[in-house]
């Protein structure tokens, strides 16, 4: 079992920037594809960013590729979104995901989740 507690949401303006931060519990936090995925109000959750075990392969959504950037600091547990020029349609609910079957990409279906966290981007 893991769990994952996000940090780093909040109020910021369009072209701004924010860095969510997610804690891991665990001592096999390395084993772990880790990701990103958002949910705006009236629509589905959907994949934003994901980075295997070692931190040597990342993936993005097209909608991100370019503005956000992932990490993972696997002495420290964590994961990091770092959100540059953020838009108006960035606006939703941020989730901290980790697959438990693959050590290489994140799926909606197999993975633990954190609580979440608000992140609103004004025009």
């Amino acid at each position: 079992q893991v769990q994952l507690v996000e940090s780093g949401g909040g109020l910021v303006q369009a072209g701004g920037s924010l860095r969510l931060s997610c804690a891991a519990s665990g001592r096999t936090f390395s084993m772990y594809a880790m990701g990103w995925f958002r949910q705006a109000p009236g629509k589905e959750r959907e994949f934003v960013s994901d980075i295997n075990y070692s931190g040597g392969n990342t993936y993005y959504a097209d909608s991100v590729k370019g503005r956000f950037t992932i990490s993972r600091d696997n002495d420290k547990n964590t994961v990091i979104l770092q959100m540059n020029n953020l838009k108006p349609e960035d606006t939703a609910v941020y989730y901290c995901a980790a697959d438990r079957n693959s050590k290489w990409r994140v799926g909606a279906t197999t993975s633990y989740w954190g609580q979440g966290t608000q992140v609103t981007v004004s025009s």
